[in-house]
């Protein structure tokens, strides 16, 4: 899982209000390229999402992001998530997941946070929120210290078509967090083709960044 990650370098990060938008939100993904996505658990329609997209789309790599709880960590197996991602980095949560199979990626923003993602065993790592955290410069300083035990980041939080390129310059980063690409309108919206475009401008910019 964790070099499926690295290989899309881009990780869709999606808020889905209906579940019947699942589906069509992941053909839209895949058919611009990027048959990943991360279905945050912060609707009632998320499970339902994931279990869906499972079902219907078995080229996706769907994981559940925003999971808080050793219960969602069950939760998010039960439907079918491949991966989980978390805000913040609870040891819990991360035990949860790895008894129960799920390759985890907690949050973490300072050192003391990456050196507890470490005594756990985890070296992919979400990097939120990225930009209000200190972006570009706070994942330079911790390479520094941390690059020899092999931890990568995802950041995610203001990472947008813009600035992508330079977050996937960093040796540091394995992927990206696309929230843009997903964004809660299009969805709600099911504006499908829109979205796709978004997956080709960014799989554009990571090739000539290349």
């Amino acid at each position: 899982m964790n070099d499926q990650i690295r290989q899309h370098r881009i990780v869709p990060v999606a808020i889905i209000d209906d579940a019947a938008h699942a589906v069509p939100l992941a053909k839209a993904l895949s058919a611009g390229g990027l048959p990943i996505i991360e279905v945050t658990l912060r609707t009632p329609a998320a499970l339902e999402a994931i279990r869906a997209i499972r079902a219907e789309c078995p080229e996706m790599l769907v994981g559940a992001g925003t999971v808080l709880t050793p219960q969602q960590v069950h939760e998010s197996v039960a439907a079918g998530a491949m991966f989980g991602v978390s805000p913040g980095l609870n040891a819990d949560v991360v035990r949860a997941a790895r008894d129960a199979g799920l390759f985890f990626m907690p949050g973490v923003m300072t050192p003391s946070d990456v050196e507890a993602a470490l005594a756990l065993d985890c070296r992919l790592l979400k990097f939120f929120p990225a930009v209000p955290a200190g972006g570009l410069a706070m994942l330079q300083s911790l390479a520094g210290p941390y690059a020899h035990t092999g931890v990568q980041f995802v950041p995610l939080g203001g990472v947008n078509a813009n600035n992508m390129s330079d977050y996937l310059a960093l040796p540091s980063v394995a992927a990206i967090g696309g929230s843009w690409i997903c964004d809660r309108a299009l969805v709600r919206e099911q504006r499908w083709s829109e979205i796709t475009a978004l997956c080709h401008a960014a799989a554009q910019s990571i090739s000539l960044n290349a």
